[in-house]
């Protein structure tokens, strides 16, 4: 019988693959295999992670495994020692390694180092090697263009009223202060659709944002929702949203891969989440 540490690292095993990993054991390394390499048991100069991920040949983050129920918050200090070690060996993006996941391959924290004030958080999967290499190469892009948008960009204010510039503006200063989270409350009637699909075009045109998802409570509200991308005029072009950007409105289980709005349900959204998990 399995015990609960073997469990673990079988559930991280078969995510690491459902996400594009290639899994090897340290006693038949071959970084030309794939993309993307995780290496079980990787040597470190004091000690071993449990896994040491590869990416185009070059380590880039770690993985230390906790058998399910063990609290992960805290084991980041753990992660951390592992990013400093790496054997001189191998070659590395970045000293310290820049990706750090603690996991029970049931709950999963992730820390990205090149963040200003690195802080693990919930994920519900591993990142795609590619994903890694992309942020490896291009940190703090998101938060970099906020911050010259803010003091460089004039936002067109003629058909917005005083509370939704203001809500626009802050967002973008909290997000550019590479806080992950926000909240925009506002009454009934004011405006608060119209406001996000002016902030999600400021974020895709001028800040390089790649994807965004809208969500809905109900199917009619993204119906609706649907519609206000499709009248939107946008301020400094004049055409509309939609043709410029592709919008999706969820209806199945396939995501366009060239939209950059895409529109869901919480429920639809959960039952996505909810398949990867399950059968990958």
């Amino acid at each position: 019988m399995s015990t609960p540490e073997e469990l673990a690292r079988q559930n991280i095993d078969a995510l690491l693959e459902k996400c594009g990993w290639t899994l090897q054991n340290r006693s038949t390394i071959n970084l030309d295999a794939a993309r993307g390499i995780a290496i079980r048991e990787g040597l470190l100069k004091d000690g071993e992670a449990d896994y040491l991920l590869f990416a185009d040949r070059k380590a880039i983050g770690t993985i230390e495994a906790k058998p399910e129920g063990h609290t992960l918050v805290g084991v980041e200090e753990q992660s951390d020692k592992y990013g400093k070690g790496l054997l001189d060996i191998y070659p590395k993006w970045r000293d310290p390694l820049p990706f750090a996941y603690e996991s029970t391959g049931i709950e999963t924290r992730f820390t990205n180092r090149l963040d200003s004030s690195p802080s693990s958080r919930d994920v519900f999967a591993f990142h795609k090697p590619e994903t890694l290499i992309d942020w490896a190469q291009q940190p703090n892009q998101l938060s970099g263009r906020l911050a010259d948008l803010l003091t460089s960009d004039q936002m067109s204010t003629s058909n917005l009223w005083s509370a939704q510039i203001e809500a626009i503006r802050n967002v973008e200063r909290s997000l550019a202060a590479n806080k992950r989270r926000a909240l925009i409350q506002m009454a009934t009637g004011s405006g608060k659709t119209y406001t996000a699909v002016n902030f999600v075009y400021r974020l895709i045109k001028l800040a390089g944002a790649r994807r965004v998802l809208f969500l809905v409570d109900r199917g009619n509200l993204g119906d609706q929702t649907l519609k206000e991308f499709q009248q939107f005029v946008t301020p400094d072009d004049g055409r509309k949203f939609t043709e410029l950007y592709d919008v999706q409105h969820l209806q199945s289980a396939q995501l366009d891969r060239v939209s950059r709005v895409c529109i869901s349900t919480i429920q639809r959204l959960y039952s996505l989440l909810r398949s990867f998990v399950l059968l990958g």
